[in-house]
C-alpha cells in the first residue's frame, strides 16, 4: 500500500507529536523517583509504597509513550506525511530521514527496555535504558530541534509550520 502524500500533518498527527514530546521531556527531566526506587532495590532495601508509586509514574508515562508511538506510526502509515522539502541539500534530507528512523526506534526501545528493567528485573537492559539509549535520545532531540530551526531560519521552509499550526 502506498502512503498518501499530504501538504501538512493532520491535527491528530500534530497532537500526537507534541504529546509524545512533552511526555518524553517529563521522563527525561524528572527520572529521580525511578532512580530512587532503583537505588533502594539495588542495595537490597524494600521500597516504600510511596517509592513504588513515584516510580510507577515514570513507568506509566513510558508505557503511554509506547502506546502513542504505536498509534502515531499507524496514523503515519494510513494518512501519510508531507513531502520532503526541496529547500535543503540531499545530504541533509538523508540525515533527516535517518534521524527520524532513529527517533522512532528509540520511541519503542526506551519504553520496552524500561519495561524489561522495571517489571522483569533485567538489570543489564536497565543500564542500557538509563545510559546509552538516554544519551542517544537527547542527541537526537537536539539534532531534531536544530534541524527544525535551520529549516525555519536558514532555508526558510515550512517544515516547522507543518508540525505546529499546519
Amino acid at each position: 500500500m502506498t502512503q498518501p502524500i499530504r501538504s501538512n500533518y493532520s491535527p491528530l498527527q500534530r497532537l500526537l507529536h507534541w504529546t509524545i514530546a512533552l511526555l518524553i521531556f517529563f521522563n527525561l527531566l524528572f527520572p529521580d523517583d525511578m532512580n530512587a526506587w532503583h537505588r533502594i532495590v539495588r542495595h537490597g532495601g524494600t521500597p516504600s509504597p510511596d517509592d513504588i508509586s513515584a516510580a510507577n509514574v515514570h513507568a506509566y508515562v513510558g508505557i503511554i509513550i509506547l502506546v502513542l508511538a504505536l498509534v502515531r506510526l499507524g496514523i503515519r502509515y494510513t494518512q501519510g506525511v508531507p513531502e520532503e522539502t526541496t529547500g535543503e541539500p540531499a545530504l541533509f534530507r538523508i540525515a533527516a530521514r535517518l534521524a527520524h528512523v532513529a527517533l522512532y526506534v528509540l520511541l519503542f526501545a526506551m519504553p520496552l527496555s524500561g519495561i524489561a528493567a522495571y517489571y522483569f528485573g533485567v538489570e543489564a537492559i536497565g543500564s542500557v535504558h538509563a545510559g546509552i539509549l538516554k544519551v542517544l535520545l537527547w542527541a537526537l532531540i537536539i539534532a531534531h530541534v536544530a534541524g527544525a530551526l535551520v529549516h525555519q531560519f536558514y532555508w526558510k521552509t515550512d517544515v516547522l509550520r507543518r508540525m505546529t499550526i499546519g
